[in-house]
């Protein structure tokens, strides 16, 4: 199989993989933990201000949500780990439908970061803390 990314064919499964990889970790980062809220003591990334805009940000969302789900499909993922990932994006969705308080909701709900953690759980890899300060280092 042979995969374009970045507009050139990669053909080695470990490079795609690798790829596939840094891309999860970086949209999810984005999502959900791009900034830190000192008042809340929380981080909140692009999903809490997409969330702002009526349907359309909510949407955009999900539709990343499930770009991450592919890439941990080419990771690896097993069905069942991709049915429970897009069963958190349709709660992360259906409580955004909800005027004000969805979009508190998105601040704490976290379903980029807790598919990443669940795929790092299947697949066994180390733990890495992206709702946390961002100081690159694993646990």
């Amino acid at each position: 199989m042979v995969m374009v990314i970045d507009g050139r064919p990669v053909r080695d499964r470990a490079e795609r993989k690798r790829q596939a990889r840094e891309r999860l970790h970086a949209l999810s980062q984005l999502m959900d933990a791009a900034v830190e809220v000192p008042l809340l003591r929380t981080r909140v990334g692009l999903d809490a201000l997409l969330g702002i805009v009526p349907v359309a940000g909510d949407l955009l969302s999900a539709a990343i949500g499930l770009y991450l789900v592919a890439l941990a499909r080419e990771l690896g993922a097993s069905r069942w780990l991709q049915a429970r990932m897009i069963g958190n994006l349709a709660l992360d969705a259906a409580l955004g439908v909800v005027p004000v308080a969805g979009d508190l909701a998105d601040v704490w709900f976290k379903a980029h970061l807790r598919n990443l953690r669940l795929l790092q759980k299947e697949l066994g890899e180390p733990y890495i803390d992206l709702d946390g300060p961002p100081s690159g280092h694993r646990r």
